[in-house]
């Protein structure tokens, strides 16, 4: 290893398994002290225990790096500040923020209630809200102070915010929010040192390996494993370090060997009539608008 994250401290939420205690061994492993949040629930959001991360932590120290679990609820006020507070008092800063945490409620949009709606958005959206607002909240505060930081956040969108997944619409909305909150953010907290960016991962997880289990086996030749959540973190040690400086506002996907730069919506085709149209003109025009322009890619699920 480099040594690319000496020095910096990282908060990764939702780090107990998967693609978080990826994050946080492979930040560990260049150098970082790493806060391990999660709260050890299951695949839907129930239960909970604080094995998962003093697990990871084991791991960490094991290998000869500094860990501490923190085991509170980061959809929460408290435990996003609690998780502040814990790399602040435990290593007395915090330099790299990542958002991963989630879990699924997958239904049709005609039997998806109301309750597994807020459930997932919850934890998603406003789970990477709060552990941002109260981290960039630390941030302002030491750039004013005259200590300007090299601050990182790395959020975890996804393919099913960017396009859409069938039988995923809570989970879909609440990714596709990331990104806009991404941009957001990276607009408003430059001022204070700090870089904010977001991935899209495809990996083999508890979120992924029931809804696309063909895809997701382990290969049996002992040859690359392309979903091996490892794969992904390689990108986001990078975007959590001082190496990243200049890279804000934008979203990566990641999957096995493959990296992509994300180009968002931006103006395509279009005609200005230079006044009102009618109903009729509007709807010719739109359809003129659309044979002009490329084709959307298909939603995850659609036939």
């Amino acid at each position: 290893m480099t040594g690319l994250c000496t020095g910096r401290v990282a908060a990764v939420t939702g780090a107990g398994r998967g693609l978080g205690r990826a994050h946080a061994l492979a930040l560990a492993a260049e150098g970082a002290k790493v806060v391990v949040n999660d709260l050890g629930v299951g695949r839907d959001g129930t239960g909970g225990a604080a094995g998962p991360a003093q697990r990871v932590v084991d791991e960490i120290r094991a290998l000869g790096g500094e860990a501490v679990a923190h085991g509170g609820d980061i959809a929460t006020a408290e435990g996003a500040a609690s998780l502040v507070a814990t790399a602040l008092e435990t290593y007395g800063r915090l330099d790299t923020l990542v958002n991963n945490a989630g879990f699924l409620r997958d239904r049709m949009l005609v039997n998806l209630g109301e309750d597994a709606w807020d459930a997932v958005v919850r934890v998603h959206l406003k789970g990477h809200f709060l552990p941002l607002s109260h981290a960039a909240a630390h941030w302002r505060a030491e750039a004013k102070a005259g200590r300007m930081p090299e601050a990182r956040v790395v959020n975890t969108s996804s393919g099913a915010g960017l396009l859409g997944s069938v039988g995923q619409g809570n989970y879909s909305a609440a990714k596709a929010g990331i990104l806009g909150l991404t941009l957001v953010a990276a607009a408003e907290l430059a001022r204070y040192g700090v870089q904010v960016n977001a991935i899209a991962p495809a990996a083999r997880t508890r979120m992924t390996e029931h809804t696309f289990a063909e895809t997701m086996a382990v290969p049996q030749d002992g040859g690359f494993d392309a979903m091996a959540p490892g794969n992904v973190s390689p990108l986001v040690v990078w975007l959590g370090s001082a190496a990243s400086a200049g890279v804000t506002g934008r979203v990566f996907e990641s999957e096995g060997g493959r990296i992509t730069v994300m180009e968002g919506w931006r103006p395509g085709p279009t005609i200005d009539k230079g006044a009102r149209w009618t109903p009729a003109e509007a709807g010719a025009a739109a359809l003129k608008l659309i044979a002009e322009a490329e084709p959307p890619l298909p939603v995850y699920g659609a036939r």
